[in-house]
């Protein structure tokens, strides 16, 4: 049976070999004549490249080189000359390797080879064409054309990572980089020029290549992609943007990735190295944008002549924002002041309609407060707050307010008179001296706002709240503290520091002080990794109890702590271990605060993970210190906001995975909700 069973299975195989002959006769038949005498010559010359004479070896290389340079071929398809070669390329390889080393013939046929290679299908980790290419002559690569280069350039990037991990040499592969590099800056494949440059870690190289018609993409590219690099890529590929930037006398763009790097000297640089007195102006407008004071008068910044130093001066110190802002809001016809019903509109809610006065709740004033100062922010006048009383009411709007009510309504004045200082102080100067203390500590406050990202050569802010930091009442002392923060935030001022840094390591003050105090030195050394102020807050956090780590003034110093280091990334990482040492009650929170600031705006992958994590956490209802050990789950779903939000595919991915957690998350997750990243 078994004998009878073959019989039709060598049929059916001698069947399937005549179809297969027919087809390819057939298949045959269709190419042109043309193209049937290119064959034919494709295989002469395959044949005398086996000839023993070298001179016919050459001759027959030449011309195939030859016929490949001049083929056409659209861009999906292999050029006839290629294709013709396919079915020969074993028996190339074999020739290449019995043709001695460093002859011509080697050379010519190693490049033929390595053009052919980038056509037929290789195993995975073959690298045949860099191989043949390594072997082959050491002319130029671009008259292979781009998409040789394209493959030479992927197998080169794969081939110097297995170098670079065994230890050997890449010199060879960098000669054929600095080919191909070139090739792809001149021929607008800046993107394709960077890739390489990052896969072989000398992006250093590329600022050699970049002129006026190459630049901008190149830097566009490089800016891009820094929200998918991981660390430290992705500050080099900033930092070789602001050195092609500045090469190209591009100082404003330059100054805007400067910002991106957050290096205080790398920023001082940038703005020296402008001579223009007008590119100066923009760089001083862009720095007072951000917030960022520079020091006219010494260092590497120093402006010598006075005239230009006093009108630098003037623009980087925000002194006429308000003026500017006013005049915009005339021009806009917008200057009118508005009350919260503009905002509320309850006249327009269904069964609502507007009825006689009544008396309004401490709720309700608080939030008209609020509204009020927003709605009007900047503006210098309002219908609550900047007037005697409202609808002839002799009682003013703050003392409409209870306790705390009082100081916001107090505060919100400083938020109305935002940025005019000559004009805000006069009318907030009179609550100073108000007997409740919660006016008073509002008055402190809006001083702080008023002089927000504001340099006035006069220096009220200092002078006016100094005294009040000791004060005995704690609400007129928070008050102060967190003025001195929003006045001077960004400054790094060293008299801030020597006034608030005993405040923190004081064992004796409250924890509520302590919070605050933190908080206003982060905000006015944002980024500044300070040592001393870094160390006093830690030891803050060791030597608390228990009942105050768990208050919400804590929160706060961790906050303060973090914020020394926004956006400074692995420079986070010793404090980080410390962290881990902290009181169980505050550790894990203060590791995520710290992360959260550290990476804010980066997009970091990993630390968006390993805070989704956190915040898909469950603990058990009722469970001991259920309370205290859920405490940094909405804070990491906050920071994974943070971090989240500057990369805009980074920011999508985050808000759906956060619309699950609104669904399936513990309490303290679903309440941040609202912090996520905008995923439209």
């Amino acid at each position: 049976m078994a004998v009878a069973d073959d019989k039709p299975t060598e049929a059916a195989a001698a069947k399937n070999g005549k179809q297969q002959k027919k087809k390819e006769q057939e298949k045959e038949a269709e190419l042109s004549e043309e193209d049937q005498q290119l064959k034919a010559n494709i295989e002469l010359m395959v044949e005398r490249i086996s000839d023993p004479e070298p001179g016919v070896q050459v001759l027959a290389l030449q011309s195939m080189i030859h016929e490949i340079r001049t083929a056409n071929a659209t861009m999906t398809s292999v050029p006839k000359p290629l294709k013709f070669l396919s079915p020969h390329v074993d028996a190339l390889k074999l020739r290449c390797e019995q043709l001695p080393a460093g002859s011509e013939s080697r050379c010519l046929l190693a490049d033929i080879i390595s053009v052919l290679c980038t056509t037929v299908g290789a195993k995975e980790g073959v690298r045949d064409a860099l191989k043949f290419r390594l072997q082959g002559s050491k002319g130029a690569l671009e008259v292979w054309g781009h998409e040789y280069m394209r493959h030479l350039a992927g197998e080169i990037a794969d081939e110097y990572r297995l170098r670079q991990d065994q230890g050997g040499d890449v010199s060879d592969l960098m000669l054929l980089v600095n080919q191909i590099v070139p090739y792809h800056m001149t021929h607008n494949a800046e993107p394709e020029a960077v890739d390489l440059l990052l896969e072989v870690d000398r992006l250093d190289l590329l600022p050699q290549w970049a002129d006026e018609k190459n630049y901008a993409r190149t830097c566009l590219y490089l800016v891009s992609c820094c929200h998918y690099l991981p660390e430290p890529d992705d500050m080099t590929v900033l930092e070789v943007a602001h050195i092609i930037y500045s090469k190209m006398s591009k100082h404003h763009d330059a100054m805007r990735v400067a910002l991106h790097i957050n290096k205080r000297d790398v920023v001082e640089a940038t703005f020296a190295a402008c001579t223009d007195l007008l590119e100066k102006k923009q760089l001083c407008y862009l720095l007072a944008q951000h917030g960022y004071r520079l020091d006219l008068e010494e260092g590497t910044a120093a402006v010598e002549d006075e005239a230009q130093r006093e009108v630098l001066r003037e623009i980087i110190s925000n002194s006429k924002l308000s003026e500017h802002y006013l005049a915009l809001a005339r021009d806009l016809d917008v200057m009118e002041a508005k009350v919260p019903e503009d905002v509320y509109k309850t006249h327009l809610a269904e069964g609502r309609q507007p009825t006689a006065a009544t008396v309004d709740s401490a709720r309700q004033n608080l939030a008209a407060s609020f509204v009020n100062g927003f709605v009007n922010a900047g503006f210098g006048q309002d219908k609550l707050v900047t007037v005697a009383g409202e609808g002839g009411d002799s009682i003013h709007w703050i003392f409409k307010n209870k306790d705390h009510g009082k100081t916001s309504a107090t505060a919100s004045l400083g938020l109305i008179t935002l940025w005019d200082v000559e004009g805000g102080l006069p009318q907030i100067d009179k609550y100073l001296y108000a007997t409740d203390n919660y006016v008073v500590s509002g008055a402190l406050l809006a001083i702080g706002i008023v002089n927000c990202g504001v340099q006035n050569e006069n220096d009220p802010a200092f002078a006016l709240i100094y005294d009040y930091v000791s004060h005995e009442d704690v609400t007129v002392r928070t008050g102060a503290i967190l003025g001195l923060g929003l006045a001077y935030a960004g400054s790094q001022r060293a008299e801030v520091a020597e006034l608030l840094v005993p405040l923190v390591a004081d064992a004796d003050v409250s924890m509520e002080v302590v919070g605050v105090t933190a908080l206003a030195l982060g905000l006015v050394f944002t980024s500044s990794c300070k040592e001393d102020i870094v160390m006093a807050m830690l030891q803050a956090l060791m030597c608390r109890s228990d009942a105050e780590l768990e208050s919400p003034a804590a929160k706060q110093l961790c906050l303060g702590l973090g914020l020394l280091f926004l956006a400074k990334q692995e420079l986070v990482e010793a404090t980080l271990e410390v962290a881990k040492t902290l009181n169980e009650r505050i550790s894990q929170f203060a590791q995520v605060t710290l992360d959260g600031c550290a990476y804010a705006g980066t997009g970091n992958v990993l630390k968006v993970q390993q805070l989704l994590a956190l915040c898909g956490e469950h603990l058990e209802a009722g469970e001991e210190g259920s309370a205290w050990k859920a405490m940094h789950q909405p804070a990491a779903g906050l920071c994974l906001a943070l971090i989240a939000m500057a990369e805009p595919v980074g920011a999508q991915m985050a808000g759906r995975t956060l619309e699950h957690l609104l669904q399936y998350g513990d309490p303290g997750v679903r309440c941040v909700r609202r912090g996520s990243p905008p995923t439209g």
